[in-house]
């Protein structure tokens, strides 16, 4: 497919705070621990999108603003359950001690550069995705910072979704932030804020830790609670403010 010749950014924006939904933040739904680190099946919405209704419906209008705009927002990865990520979180592990001959402990930092410990996903929420410009074929990973930067090919993505991804409720989660700590900039990861920011708030209240130090999977007998803690803290919470 073609892609679209840009109209003026100008005129699209002023469209789209003019159809634009009022956002909500949802205070008062309850979260169960199985939920919030994808242990429990929740209802998911639309094909190749598998987000929350709400979040659904407002990634549906955004695609179609973009899309006015000659981008066409493709999602790489939404919702992800604990099973998954705790497959990831061991493929790469035993890449990382047994191919490559790491120790544990630094096989572990390594992997939550940009992975999550199972159960700590925020893509376990059903509110965030990886999302890039379907328009632009790209050879290999795809999700790479240097593609979101000067010559790269989700430039003119990234610029839209600075432009407006707000105006529909989505947040860039990891910031490039020199100060922030954690997991590193993700340009590509954005969560729908009504639904993420009352979830992040019920998860912060359990004592995550507590579990996780009782988790069975390759790498978790090398946690520790100071870890964890640290983690917690550090990975899921220091992230974009507008998400707090």
């Amino acid at each position: 497919m073609q892609r679209r010749t840009f109209i003026n950014r100008s005129s699209s924006a002023a469209l789209a705070l003019a159809i634009a939904p009022t956002f909500f933040i949802q205070e008062d739904t309850e979260y169960s621990i199985l939920e919030l680190m994808g242990k429990e099946d929740i209802d998911l919405y639309g094909k190749d999108i598998n987000l929350r209704k709400e979040a659904h419906d407002a990634f549906v209008e955004m695609k179609k603003a973009a899309y006015n705009d000659g981008i066409d927002l493709k999602i790489v990865s939404s919702f992800r359950n604990y099973d998954r990520q705790e497959a990831i979180f061991e493929r790469k592990f035993l890449k990382y001690t047994d191919d490559d001959g790491m120790n544990p402990t630094d096989a572990i930092d390594k992997i939550i550069e940009y992975s999550t410990i199972p159960g700590t996903s925020r893509h376990h929420w059903g509110t965030d995705i990886d999302v890039v410009d379907g328009y632009r074929k790209v050879e290999g990973d795809v999700l790479v910072p240097h593609k979101f930067e000067g010559e790269g090919p989700y430039v003119d993505f990234k610029k839209w979704m600075d432009e407006n991804s707000e105006t529909y409720g989505f947040h860039l989660v990891y910031t490039d932030d020199p100060k922030r700590r954690g997991f590193k900039y993700e340009p590509w990861h954005y969560s729908y804020a009504p639904l993420s920011i009352p979830m992040l708030e019920q998860f912060r209240s359990k004592n995550i830790a507590s579990i996780l130090i009782r988790e069975d999977f390759y790498g978790a007998d090398n946690f520790t609670m100071g870890f964890l803690r640290s983690y917690i803290q550090n990975n899921v919470l220091d992230i974009n403010s507008d998400l707090l």
